[in-house]
């Protein structure tokens, strides 16, 4: 790029020149590119050592005069391609205009003067162009690109100096973070170190400190084990290795490319040594913690944060903490845990206004809600700026004059009527008012017995409390509340409290009438019957049946609502098998709507990826329980690990939260507990159950007998405050012996395990939770590998290890896409969510399109065609996508890749054969109008060779009935023997058809012309070329002599079918026996040594020609003269050659693949060449090298010869 002037006193010491003239000076650094010594070496190593190489150019133009002793820096490249264009560009604009200059001075002046335009054209033209990050920041990214051969749409974050341990010597050099590479490089005394490790590779990330590695990082992968040490700040920069790992399992779950936050404010400045990605990575780990904290949506940004102080009143002082405000709620924490937070959704403030300033309370900021509560801010250091960021966001957001209980509505400017006329779910049904349980007890008589006094004592605590500390999402939450929710939360108000602690109750308000649209949508007359909605009605009937809110249809209407309306919303997780037994407890207590919204905030906050496909999140969950037993219960563990009883008890305590475990009204109080607390309260009971148990498991001495202690005591954990009836509890009916053992109090349970595990904390738990995920994900590839590769055994000939390595390659050009997507040539035409599907089996999830088949094909294809592999690649890939929606699957592919590697020479021929004939060949690679034709006139005669023809039979039945012109009596009789016939006829047509040789249609000239060219490209490269290309030659000069006879004998027969033939006319070999008997030949029609047959090999010729082989020409066709015994001159063939290409083809000129196979066979080096056993070992080997032949071909202008000066 072209550079502001600057003085360069001495040119020489750190820098050689390469081209120069009187007035230019062109250098190369030393220590790139070849040569050096002693001193490029140095140099090259304080570069990199020092990181001088990503200010400093390797390629620099000086600005020199005869006279002056200074130099003048004008231009500098990172590439000897780009410093040679600006050369090129000085000596054709400026060399000649200023040789004519008499004065150094006006040299000197001109020169500046040019540059300094040039310069200021290339900032108006980037003017347009986002430049957030500095400039040190570019040329890094810049140098990655260059030395590990990244595009550009791999962005890098960060860069920090460290040392990298190969082996127990340290590389001190520099480690590159971008968004879906780990990169390190050294250069010290002309060793070079290279690395470059995928995210989603990595199954562990661990910062230690040991005597060997010092405060160092370890990133493990499937194969090894990485070693960086010696950071400046290591914390910051394994946070970001933590973020950078995080975002790679996402997109091995969800395949979803990382996308930056265009919504980030811009900064004031550029800000040094950060760059725009890695604020948007600092900004996304501060809006997770802030949502996580208060329990909110997953679109609310943190603007902003300070420290003050919030007057409670509740306690009469002065509470510190920090407020935090974004986009949509204000809201406070303490400082001290557990002693106050509050969350005011900006729905909820109706004035914001700066209270008097005093010296006890200096600028207090008063912050008054709808409905007259007022809370009080102080201590704030910028208050103007706070106020009127706060101003700013009231006017964003709505006005919800229903407040925090607002009614479902429907879509504007509907009426009340239309939308309760005909919909599946409006403010009639009984479910949408009232929770199933109310409904169920609203004519019982009222219980004055000492429960039912118990519960109301309960109530009466808490309309204190909301006394006290307010009542709905404004209330004050301190130790107090957390220590009610523990003692229980009567069951009058568990739906309303439920709402408030997981937050569903701010994201129904601001979606109103959200859910009854959405019922509409799932369950219209138009939706369409899916494999979810079939689980949904197999379990509805499953969901506590025990229970007889859901003996009737009311329930069990309300409960298929809420989920078929989940699975519209997030088809993603669509519907697991726990998530029935969850919402049939949340339609217990909550109405119809609410319970959803409930089901909204479990799902994808609080218990993230529990109901996915692959129930991640339990299984990570369930590797935190495992090294949570391991840190608090040791021996226990030992001995729970050697049985495998963790992994079996807990994943069903997690899925269900303890619903499906233990009796009903023991279980809802741990609901409660979660509502408020999350995650961490399930742990402590968890680890609570194996506490008390420790006794009784350390003596069994199988997996059943430990699974036995352990439901024996869940099953007696009862809730004796209840005031309701005790549910039965289906696996206590089940599991209870004759000495049952003590019963349980659920309370004692819980206030166990916050007195022996009360310690966990949260974000100890989200670190643990990281650590495992990392692991289940890459267990869950694994799994997902070794399931494809046992399938495919038996439908292939590859090997376990050809397979697992195939599968890898096929995985990674699908994943290519998910980094880069279809701008770069690594990427695809499609999107990588479009192509995977996570309900398919595993042999289907992960499908390419042409354009990654074909970058496979190229690697790992045995036929390499020169310029037609492409072609073929295409064609290939539309036999194998039988289905015809432009994808590709492992098992397809597989298919295709075995026949040509393992299959006989007949199978080979065969596909080979199928790739020149429609449907491989597209309309758009027809030569001419005549195939053109046939490709479209021919489909229905050709389709049974490929995909069999559906229904045919059933179309031919319907038609000889509508013939017989029957009236409906008389064909009464006859239906049911015509419905078992049709389901004969369509049990054989699903069953696999084998194609013979027989089915394949016939080839016409210009498709056989399109098969010699692709075998003339196909030999070029092989050992045994010239006898290929000399056997080729004579059967393909067979193979026309064959068509031609086979053309003018069905010419001849249909005008005189009686003619009768010599048999001595014909050789055996010349026409194959299953097309024409020799004895049926007419003399005549024998294919004389004359210019016909001469075209017929002068098109021989030209096909060889046309594959760019002209250098073999004179070979073939001594070849063709003595197969044939025509004496032919060079120039007559080449004069029949340029015939050829005006002349239309033959239109009843065909062969058919017996004749093709019978030709080939004849020649002993085509069999031999398609009965080759090829490896696929190495193809693999060089697929895997591909990228690093790229990263070196991509910097390997630095290390072109030097030009001459």
């Amino acid at each position: 790029m072209w550079l502001p002037q600057e003085e360069v006193l001495l040119a020489g010491p750190l820098w050689v020149s390469e081209r120069a003239n009187p007035f230019f000076i062109l250098q190369r650094r030393r220590g790139h590119g070849r040569g050096g010594g002693l001193s490029g070496l140095l140099v090259g190593t304080l570069d990199v050592v020092l990181d001088s190489s990503a200010r400093v150019a390797p390629y620099r133009i000086l600005l020199q005069t005869a006279d002056a002793q200074i130099y003048w820096t004008i231009a500098s490249g990172s590439s000897r391609k780009e410093i040679t264009e600006h050369w090129d560009w000085l000596e054709s604009n400026l060399l000649q205009t200023i040789s004519i200059f008499d004065n150094d001075e006006d040299v000197t002046t001109f020169v500046k003067g040019k540059i300094s335009g040039l310069i200021a054209e290339e900032n108006r033209l980037k003017q347009g162009e986002e430049q957030e990050d500095c400039g040190k920041f570019r040329e890094a990214e810049l140098k990655m690109r260059r030395l590990f051969g990244m595009p550009e749409e791999e962005k890098l974050v960060n860069y920090y100096s460290c040392s990298f341990w190969k082996g127990r010597v340290p590389r001190q050099g520099w480690l590159y973070l971008s968004v879906n590479h780990l990169c390190f490089y050294s250069f010290l005394l002309g060793k070079e170190v290279t690395l470059v490790v995928q995210w989603s590779e990595v199954t562990q990330l661990e910062k230690n400190a040991t005597l060997v590695f010092p405060e160092s990082v370890r990133v493990s992968t499937r194969h090894t084990e990485y070693f960086f040490s010696m950071f400046l700040n290591i914390n910051d920069t394994f946070k970001l290795m933590e973020q950078l790992a995080n975002i790679a399992m996402r997109q091995l779950l969800d395949n979803e490319a990382f996308a930056a936050d265009r919504s980030l404010p811009k900064p004031c400045k550029t800000l040094k040594n950060v760059s725009a990605l890695k604020r948007d990575l600092d900004a996304r780990a501060k809006n997770e913690r802030y949502r996580t904290m208060f329990r909110l949506t997953q679109d609310e940004r943190l603007d902003g944060h300070t420290d003050c102080t919030l007057w409670a009143p509740f306690a009469k002082m002065h509470v510190v903490g920090q407020l935090f405000i974004s986009n949509n709620y204000i809201c406070f924490n303490s400082r001290e845990e557990d002693l106050c937070q509050l969350i005011i959704p900006l729905r909820e403030v109706s004035v914001v206004e700066k209270a008097d300033s005093s010296s006890f309370l200096p600028c207090p900021v008063s912050i008054s809600t709808k409905n007259k509560t007022n809370f009080l801010f102080a201590n704030l250091k910028d208050r103007d700026f706070l106020v009127q960021r706060i101003s700013d966001f009231l006017q964003r957001t709505p006005d919800s004059s229903g407040g925090e209980t607002s009614p479902l509505i429907g879509p504007p400017g509907s009426s009340s009527e239309t939308i309760l006329r005909g919909r599946h779910y409006h403010t009639a049904l009984p479910t949408a008012s009232q929770g199933l349980l109310r409904l169920y007890q609203s004519g019982a008589p009222e219980d004055l017995g000492p429960k039912a006094m118990k519960e109301k004592m309960k109530e009466e605590a808490w309309n204190i409390h909301f006394s006290e500390f307010g009542r709905g999402v404004c209330m004050y939450r301190t130790s107090r509340t957390r220590d009610l929710v523990l003692n229980g939360i009567p069951e009058s108000l568990r739906g309303e409290l439920w709402m408030l602690f997981s937050g569903a109750q701010n994201e129904m308000a601001s979606h109103p009438g959200y859910y009854g649209d959405l019922v509409e949508a799932a369950m219209g007359r138009g939706s369409v019957v899916s494999v979810v909605t079939e689980e949904i009605e197999r379990d509805l009937h499953r969901s506590m049946p025990e229970h007889r809110a859901f003996q009737n249809q009311t329930g069990i209407s309300a409960l298929r609502r809420v989920l078929t309306a989940y699975a519209h919303r997030n088809p993603g997780i669509g519907y697991c098998q726990a998530m029935n037994i969850v919402t049939s407890v949340l339609l217990l207590f909550s109405p119809e709507e609410e319970a959803f919204w409930l089901l909204v905030a479990l799902c994808e906050r609080m218990l993230p990826d529990y109901y996915n496909t692959r129930v991640t999140g339990a299984l990570v969950d369930q590797g935190v329980f495992e090294e949570l037993t391991r840190a608090f219960l040791p021996h226990l563990y030992e001995h729970m690990r050697d049985l495998g009883v963790i992994s079996t008890i807990s994943l069903s305590w997690f899925l269900t939260l303890f619903l499906s475990v233990m009796p009903f009204d023991s279980a809802v109080l741990l609901v409660d507990c979660f509502f408020y607390e999350g995650i961490k309260v399930t742990f402590q009971v968890a680890l609570a159950v194996l506490y008390d148990n420790m006794d009784a498991l350390l003596s069994c001495s199988d997996e059943g007998e430990a699974m036995t202690v352990l439901g024996r005591y869940l099953d007696n954990v009862v809730n004796k405050q209840t005031v309701a009836p005790p549910i039965p509890h289906l696996h206590a009916l089940l599991t209870s012996g004759d000495d049952p053992p003590p019963e349980i109090d659920v309370f004692d349970l819980i206030k166990s395990s916050y007195e022996k595990f009360g310690s966990l904390r949260s974000d100890v738990i989200e670190q643990m939770r990281f650590k495992q995920r990392l692991k289940v994900i890459q267990s869950l590839e694994d799994t997902a590998k070794r399931s494809v590769v046992r399938a495919m055994m038996t439908e292939s000939a590859f090997s376990i290890e050809e397979l697992e390595e195939l599968y890898c390659l096929f995985k990674a050009q699908h994943m290519a896409s998910c980094y880069w997507g279809s701008n770069c040539s690594w990427g695809s035409s499609s999107s990588a969510a479009q192509r995977h599907d996570p309900s398919l089996p595993y042999l289907e999830q992960y499908r390419i399109d042409p354009l990654q088949f074909s970058q496979l094909f190229s690697s790992l294809g045995p036929w390499t065609c020169g310029g037609r592999t492409p072609t073929l690649s295409a064609r290939l890939f539309r036999i194998l996508d039988q289905n015809q929606d432009g994808l590709v699957n492992f098992k397809e592919f597989i298919t295709g890749l075995s026949g040509m590697y393992h299959g006989d020479m007949t199978e080979k021929l065969k596909l080979l054969y199928k790739l020149h004939l429609p449907p491989a060949v597209c309309p758009e690679e027809a030569e001419s109008a005549l195939e053109a034709t046939h490709f479209f006139t021919g489909d229905e005669a050709q389709d049974c060779s490929f995909l069999p023809a559906a229904g045919s039979l059933g179309k031919q039945e319907v038609t000889s009935g509508e013939e017989d012109g029957g009236t409906e009596e008389r064909k009464g009789p006859e239906e049911k023997k015509d419905y078992r016939y049709y389901l004969r006829m369509w049990a054989k047509e699903k069953e696999p058809k084998t194609e013979t040789i027989k089915d394949l249609p016939r080839m016409n000239q210009e498709q056989f012309i399109d098969v010699c060219k692709t075998l003339y490209n196909m030999f070029s490269e092989d050992p045994e070329e010239q006898q290929l290309y000399h056997s080729i030659a004579t059967a393909a000069s067979l193979l026309l002599r064959i068509g031609e006879v086979g053309k003018r004998f069905g010419n001849k027969k249909s005008e005189a079918p009686s003619t009768e033939v010599s048999p001595t006319q014909v050789s055996p070999t010349e026409v194959s026996p299953t097309e024409v008997s020799p004895s049926e030949v007419p003399p005549s029609e024998v294919p004389p040594t004359d210019h016909q047959g001469v075209a017929s090999e002068a098109q021989v010729c030209q096909a060889l020609a046309d594959a760019q082989l002209e250098s073999h020409l004179e070979g073939v066709r001594e070849d063709v003269s003595s197969s044939s015994s025509i004496s032919l001159q060079d120039e007559e063939l080449v004069l029949m050659g340029e015939k050829r290409r005006g002349s239309e083809l033959d239109a009843d000129w065909s062969i058919s693949f017996e004749q093709v196979l019978a030709s080939l066979l004849t020649e002993s080096p085509l069999v031999h060449y398609f009965e080759r056993k090829r490896d696929i070992r190495t193809k693999m080997a060089s697929c895997k090298a591909k990228r690093a032949v790229e990263r070196q071909t991509s910097s390997a202008s630095d290390h072109d010869l030097h030009l001459s000066t």
